[in-house]
């Protein structure tokens, strides 16, 4: 193969995941994720991590960076990146080829445009100045940034103004390159019509649910973990938090976070053509194909490219 790597990329409910399985297990590959909230160990249903699509016929596709760090911290692209690099060596160093999986576009773009970013410090002064600005108003100063930062994800106060803390520190310090390989990638992206997008995610929302999603939720905050932390994880830690503790009812709660999970896939479909206009090439596939000819047609283009 020519690639150095392949990714597959997608909004939720797009089948991306059980995409890569098939074609890891076709070729001999080795999966990365791309997910930023698939890192915490214990935090399943609510992250849709769906492990079992790692097991395609009696094989276990091997997998990497999922439950790595504990619910509570704040993982980072920075520390992606580096993880990121850690697992691809690791591959390469067993003679098997990598394929980076997941829906974070921030993440995704980080590793094949080679940034390499530097850790941000938290900045209290800054904090202090935006301390009673609203989610919309965060998000409209974000949006005035030019640098590279994943919107998608931004969903809860915390999360805007640590984005926007990112923004400033990298206004003022130089970001070197260099240090980050250059990878040739076959870069995927798999589509599904937004009704059929729409379908998915309300039914998937209520299996989660059915599986125990709320208890999830229940055992993280009985092992001590603040209210604060899982709603700063933005989307189904969000809303169930803000149930189990009282402050939105059942019916809140659900038609909320079905509506939050409705607009966090269309902004990561926006994020997927910004790339493409950053000059990241995606090849598109129709979600809706049989598995069978999506994992062919993968497997061709990488043979060609």
């Amino acid at each position: 193969m020519k690639n150095d790597i392949l990714a597959i990329v997608g909004p939720t409910a797009s089948g991306k995941t059980v995409l890569a399985a098939h074609v890891a297990k076709e070729i001999g590959a080795e999966i990365i994720s791309g997910d930023s909230r698939q890192v915490y160990r214990r935090m399943d249903l609510g992250t849709g991590k769906d492990l079992c699509d790692y097991d395609v016929d009696g094989y276990h596709v091997p997998y990497h960076l999922i439950d790595i760090v504990e619910p509570g911290t704040k993982y980072n692209v920075f520390q992606f990146q580096q993880d990121f690099l850690s697992a691809y060596m690791q591959i390469l160093s067993r003679g098997c080829f990598p394929i980076l999986c997941g829906g974070t576009g921030m993440y995704a773009e980080a590793v094949l445009r080679g940034y390499n970013l530097l850790p941000v410090p938290e900045n209290p002064e800054l904090r202090a100045r935006l301390s009673n600005k609203t989610l919309e108003e965060l998000t409209d100063i974000l949006k005035g940034y030019k640098t590279l930062h994943n919107t998608t994800d931004v969903d809860t106060v915390n999360r805007a103004l640590r984005a926007i803390e990112i923004e400033e520190y990298t206004c003022k310090h130089s970001v070197a390159r260099q240090d980050f390989p250059k990878l040739n990638a076959l870069i995927i992206g798999v589509g599904v019509s937004r009704e059929i997008r729409r379908e998915r995610i309300s039914r998937r929302l209520k299996q989660r649910l059915d599986e125990g999603m709320i208890d999830e939720v229940k055992r993280l905050l009985a092992e001590g973990i603040p209210a604060e932390n899982l709603i700063y994880y933005g989307l189904e830690y969000k809303y169930l938090t803000l149930y189990v503790t009282g402050k939105l009812t059942f019916d809140e709660m659900y038609k909320g976070l079905e509506i939050a999970i409705h607009q966090f896939a269309k902004r990561q479909m926006t994020w997927f053509r910004g790339m493409e206009r950053r000059g990241l090439h995606i090849h598109w596939l129709d979600g809706n194909l049989p598995l069978e000819e999506k994992v062919k047609r993968v497997v061709e283009m990488l043979a060609e490219k």
